[in-house]
């Protein structure tokens, strides 16, 4: 049935394949397009440097890709360079592009698991979101964080009280 608001996907009644095809694994329909095609394009980029499906060949070493081609990239874009000067890319799509590779080698097995020992307390992410909500109990109204959006909150100069974007020329 076809839903009157489009809100789910759902079978035709008039076509029995609706039926049988909504009940397998999605491809395409449930991914961004034009992120699925900077994907092909760092994808394209990839197999002009190294060879196309290099990584199904030889594998990858997991400590590579999550350095190089995924940590890199992150960093960049949270440092404020949203465009990878050497492929003119965005870094969230060149992140994404190592992410896959590297899930593809896991997924094909050849992958080299060069991770550290597993650390000895499995719990330890629970343990520190327990530590951040003392902290955020402790301070319940923190200040705002200074970030890029315009008008939210510029910078702002502990000696003379001037806020501009790039803080005070005066004072720095």
């Amino acid at each position: 049935m076809i839903p009157e608001d489009d809100s789910k996907p759902t079978t035709k009644p008039t076509n029995p394949k609706d039926a049988i095809g909504s009940k397998k694994v999605p491809s395409f329909s449930v991914v961004p397009q034009r992120v699925l095609a900077e994907l092909g394009l760092a994808m394209l980029e990839g197999a002009c440097k190294y060879g196309r499906h290099n990584y199904r060949s030889c594998g990858v070493r997991a400590s590579v890709y999550l350095d190089a081609a995924v940590s890199r990239h992150l960093a960049a874009f949270w440092e404020g360079q949203d465009i990878d000067p050497a492929s003119g890319l965005s870094h969230i799509t060149k992140a994404i592009s190592g992410l896959v590779v590297l899930r593809d080698s896991m997924i094909s097995g050849n992958w080299v698991d060069d991770r550290p020992p597993a650390a000895a307390d499995p719990n330890w992410v629970e343990d520190m979101n327990r530590l951040a909500g003392e902290i955020l109990a402790k301070y319940p109204n923190p200040l705002p964080p200074h970030t890029q959006i315009p008008g939210v909150l510029n910078l702002h100069c502990k000696a003379c009280g001037g806020t501009t974007p790039s803080g005070c020329q005066d004072c720095r």
